[in-house]
């Protein structure tokens, strides 16, 4: 359920409002039941869930969503901020998640946004998600993707400011996350993938007229990879074009040198409906690409589009994966 502060609940029972999802997959939504319900009524929705105890067990069909209720919120719980209590809460519904999914009660995990400060105030000192669930199974390499459609785009860096990112791109870097989304985007799709790598600079450097990084650090990682690994890769393109190119389905991923030049295309594509994916997980978990939207929680204002294409991606790598 997310951060019980932020558009969590909200989306959620927007998006099972109808059969669209419980069509493709049977829903179990890990929260509270009384908060879950409340927030259906504020918002005028009608839907017939199945309420569970920790205790109970989770049946192997069911016709109606499930709330797998960890009754963790009172009901004077603060909308809109920051709080131990929202904060806590939120790090409890992931733990549930993880160890449903080790008992194989959960063929996947799909996440609406936490809060950093609220997860810290909460006990819990994690950036977010990715570095969380990465602990709880014990995961050492991991990295953020987003997919967009028929996008796929993985980062080289996240959160650094841009000078930062620039002198990150390394070829020994480049090569380890190449031969990284090689292994695991192959493993998770079941097939070999195309991969393609953006260039840094302008026009990726147009022969070293905007900057070297393209024939230092990108060139050589690239032709390493192809050379000595057998790894389907190319590049370094253009990056006004390359991601087009994916989104067309020209490559399976598209490799960007920083946060923005990814979230960029990816957003300018398909707002609202991309999913960010975490790659190197030994579970299939996909998350909305937005955050808690404290300044519209409680309001009904919520969209809950990517929270839809999040379970829908979710539910089709499961069936990818699981598929013998």
């Amino acid at each position: 359920m997310g951060d019980p502060a932020g558009i969590g609940a909200e989306i959620i029972v927007k998006a099972f409002a109808d059969d669209e999802l419980n069509n493709i997959c049977r829903p179990v939504i890990i929260g509270d039941a009384a908060y879950l319900e409340r927030t259906a009524n504020e918002c005028g929705i009608k839907i017939d869930f199945i309420e569970l105890q920790k205790a109970d067990q989770i049946p192997e069909t069911h016709s109606s969503p499930l709330i797998y209720n960890l009754d963790n919120l009172d009901r004077d719980f603060p909308i809109g901020k920051e709080s131990a209590v929202g904060g806590k809460a939120s790090a409890e519904y992931i733990e549930t998640a993880v160890k449903l999914w080790k008992q194989k009660d959960l063929d996947a995990i799909t996440t609406a946004p936490i809060n950093k400060k609220a997860l810290s105030m909460g006990g819990y000192e994690f950036p977010g998600h990715t570095e969380f669930l990465a602990s709880l199974t014990d995961t050492k390499d991991f990295a953020m993707s987003f997919f967009a459609e028929d996008l796929c785009v993985v980062l080289l860096s996240i959160h650094l400011s841009l000078q930062k990112a620039i002198e990150s791109v390394k070829r020994d870097k480049l090569v380890e996350l190449i031969r990284f989304i090689d292994r695991e985007l192959s493993g998770l799709l079941k097939k070999e993938v195309k991969i393609a790598v953006s260039g840094l600079n302008p026009h990726a450097s147009e022969g070293g007229m905007f900057g070297d990084e393209e024939a230092l650090e990108i060139e050589p990682a690239v032709e390493e990879c192809r050379e000595k690994f057998d790894i389907d890769v190319s590049g370094p393109f253009s990056a006004d074009t390359v991601f087009l190119r994916g989104f067309e389905g020209e490559f399976d991923a598209v490799v960007a040198c920083y946060h923005d030049q990814a979230t960029i295309a990816v957003k300018c594509l398909s707002f609202g409906a991309s999913v960010n994916v975490t790659l190197g997980l030994p579970l299939i978990r996909t998350s909305v690409d937005h955050g808690t939207a404290y300044d519209i929680a409680g309001k009904n204002a919520a969209d809950c589009s990517s929270l839809k294409a999040a379970v829908k991606l979710a539910a089709k790598l499961a069936r990818i994966h699981n598929t013998p």
